[in-house]
């Protein structure tokens, strides 16, 4: 579990990870809002040579050109009935050329591939702090680490 105590710590994280991220990962992120998942996926993609990526919460679904394409989702508003929506979004088409990010992904995403990264992102005792578990799910990312 690591200890984050910034925006721009959790941003360098986020470019380790993304350093580590090839064509048809799918990494889900979870965790109270504001907690720091947005800010993660802005590390990961500074690491694929993206800027300005912002929170998807009501376009649900951005897609940035990269050295490889960042297919980015916030999956907020699709819990309960609205999860046609989230297949009406077509990730698959995407996935094995792109690295896809899902915000509150649980239960939606994860029925994607049997290999993803799982980022949970928790807060600390003070304010600042956050902690991060990284859990590998699938030979790709058995033993994954930053």
């Amino acid at each position: 579990m690591a200890e984050i105590k910034s925006a721009e710590e959790m941003h360098s994280l986020g470019r380790r990870i993304g350093e580590q991220l090839q064509a048809g990962d799918l990494i889900l992120l979870s965790g109270p809002l504001g907690a720091g998942k947005t800010a993660l996926t802005q590390g990961i993609g500074r690491a694929l040579g993206i800027e300005n990526i912002t929170s998807p919460t009501f376009v649900i679904s951005r897609i940035h050109p990269g050295k490889i394409q960042l297919v980015h989702v916030d999956a907020y508003r699709l819990q309960g009935e609205a999860t046609a929506i989230f297949d009406d979004l077509d990730l698959e088409s995407y996935l094995a050329t792109s690295i896809t990010v899902v915000e509150w992904g649980e239960g939606l995403a994860d029925r994607l591939a049997d290999q993803y990264l799982g980022i949970k992102i928790e807060f600390g005792e003070s304010d600042d702090l956050r902690l991060v578990s990284i859990i590998g799910h699938g030979e790709r990312f058995t033993g994954f680490s930053v």
